[in-house]
């Protein structure tokens, strides 16, 4: 099991298509968000992991999404997960953080215990 790709999105739908095939939409897909100087603030961006079953996979596994400000971890979400193998997953993330000033965040993505995927979050300031 292993993870396809990872990254912040404003929304997530599913939908059929002939032949009983499903399509994932993402929208809205960010790396950063622009907001008012209003800090401390919470921020809890969305984060939608797409994951792969190989076909030779057992079928399950653990994500484990552990959010960082530099060295600090200051989140961390874990899930279970069961996709049949050879089949595409999808989970959602959602995380409330604590911003005391703009800056960035990293997301470590990872099933059991394989090497992280880091997905950075940027907050800025609104300029007047």
């Amino acid at each position: 099991m292993y993870i396809v790709a990872a990254v912040f999105v404003d929304d997530i739908t599913l939908r059929e298509v002939e032949g009983s095939m499903s399509r994932i939409d993402l929208t809205g897909i960010q790396f950063s968000s622009v907001v008012e100087d209003n800090f401390p603030m919470q921020f809890a961006p969305h984060l939608a992991v797409l994951v792969r079953s190989a076909p030779t996979s057992p079928g399950t596994g653990v994500l484990e999404v552990c959010y960082y400000r530099n060295d600090e971890q200051i989140a961390r979400n874990v899930q279970p997960l069961q996709i049949e193998p050879g089949m595409f997953a999808y989970r959602l993330v959602r995380a409330e953080m604590e911003f005391l000033t703009p800056g960035t965040i990293e997301a470590h993505c990872r099933i059991d215990q394989s090497e992280p995927i880091v997905i950075p979050y940027t907050l800025t300031v609104k300029q007047s």
